[in-house]
């Protein structure tokens, strides 16, 4: 992985970021032929791989001798293009192994900001893994995704809903169906453009530096985007 991401990094010009986390979705590892290792060994996976990323990264070569991962003198050469290599992302809210790794190795994080409380839990957590190990709190940024469904009104927006959810209901069972639906109404960027720009002004004044949206329409239907470009991304950008 890492020397297909120094190989990128050439390609691309020196704009490659690279995104590792625990591994959450048993049915990926599962039709991999990985089978499902307990959360704390994924973890320890996650704590070795990131370390290898950053030692072949910086010097060329790694040496590990991990529980889980061992190198000797693996050669990572040419190195990147970015000295130090890629911006490292480390996504998970796990306070007490998962943020730790993030302290030491990440430039961004990955975790909620749906519930405003539990993304300043999560980021107090983080702030005192920079402390004990001396890192600068404020050289990782937070990121967050959001669910995102832009309508020019409130009754736009219901039948955007309401159309997703016909199109669910036709591949889903209904339970399922219905929980994405409920997730797409609890979504801060779920909204007309002032109340999706009000919610992720909240974030952002809470310490958000990165917002990821994912545009469940957008398979079909692009004027949701269009709509978030013309008038969301604008007002945010004047916040700042």
């Amino acid at each position: 992985m890492a020397k297909i991401a120094a190989t990128v990094d050439h390609i691309s010009g020196g704009r490659l970021e690279v995104g590792v986390g625990g591994g959450w979705y048993e049915t990926e590892w599962r039709a991999y032929g990985y089978g499902f290792p307990p959360i704390g060994e994924r973890l320890e996976r996650l704590r070795e791989g990131v370390e290898i990323l950053r030692r072949a990264w910086t010097t060329g070569a790694v040496t590990l001798e991990g529980k889980h991962f061992q190198a000797t003198d693996a050669i990572v050469q040419p190195r990147p293009l970015q000295p130090g290599g890629p911006s490292l992302w480390v996504a998970g809210a796990g306070p007490r192994v998962t943020l730790r790794i993030a302290a030491e190795f990440a430039d961004f994080t990955n975790f909620g900001a749906e519930d405003l409380d539990e993304f300043l839990v999560s980021s107090a957590i983080l702030r005192s893994h920079c402390d004990a190990i001396g890192r600068d709190y404020e050289t990782i940024t937070r990121s967050a995704e959001f669910s995102t469904i832009i309508g020019i009104s409130r009754a736009d927006v219901d039948a955007r809903i309401a159309r997703l959810q016909q199109r669910f209901e036709q591949v889903l069972d209904p339970g399922t169906a219905a929980r994405f639906i409920r997730r797409y109404l609890n979504s801060v960027a779920v909204g007309t453009p002032d109340e999706v720009v009000e919610r992720l002004k909240s974030r952002e004044a809470a310490g958000l530096g990165y917002a990821i949206h994912y545009f469940p329409e957008a398979a079909f239907d692009r004027s949701g985007i269009d709509l978030f470009e013309q008038e969301v991304m604008p007002a945010l950008e004047k916040n700042r």
